[in-house]
């Protein structure tokens, strides 16, 4: 039996997952509002690719749903397993394309006209996916969890089942490693009055 949701609530994700299980359709989508935005921005920041990004969202709820019956409430984080679910699948699809030169993929494309603080916003962010893309796959994967997704580092431990130690050394050593890669840039990037 299918109920409506009422959109005033908070509904906890456990508790949609739960709903959706029973056949409560209106779960789902409340679900899928919530949850693809986040596996889809994941994604992108770990790859770079915007059509990669939208396949890994897409098999990564898709594993939500199959595991949506067995689902153990009061286990772990909707939340934390989606993560980790996204993290997997973009590393998996990094190693495929390890071969792969960096020069060899596509930048993405922003299709929306920009003025010229557009154009200098648009640059720090090419500038820095740039750069998370040449990071070390673990780096790049805890400092997107840490600084983009905003995840606690006892969250992010979870999701790449290591200690929270090491959390700590991937994030410190990978803002350190973009710091050089971006060192060079600051001028082009409007950075030039800004403290070194």
């Amino acid at each position: 039996m299918t109920m409506a949701l009422d959109h005033s609530i908070d509904i906890s994700d456990d508790a949609l997952l739960q709903l959706y299980a029973n056949g409560d359709q209106a779960a789902a989508r409340q679900l899928t509002l919530r949850l693809a935005p986040r596996a889809y921005k994941q994604a992108y920041r770990m790859l770079g690719v915007q059509a990669d990004a939208e396949d890994v969202a897409q098999e990564a709820m898709m594993r939500v749903w199959k595991i949506a019956p067995e689902w153990r409430s009061g286990e772990a984080k909707v939340t934390t397993w989606l993560y980790r679910v996204v993290a997997n699948l973009c590393l998996d699809r990094l190693r495929k394309v390890q071969s792969t030169s960096l020069d060899a993929i596509d930048e993405p494309i922003d299709p929306s006209p920009s003025a010229a603080d557009d154009m200098q916003s648009n640059a720090r962010l090419d500038a820095l996916q740039a750069a998370l893309i040449a990071l070390p796959e673990r780096q790049r994967q805890a400092l997107v969890l840490r600084h983009i997704e905003e995840l606690a580092n006892p969250e992010i431990a979870d999701v790449m089942e290591i200690s929270v130690e090491a959390v700590e050394s991937l994030t410190s050593r990978g803002k350190r490693a973009l710091t050089q890669i971006l060192k060079g840039r600051k001028a082009a990037l409007g950075f030039e009055g800004d403290a070194p």
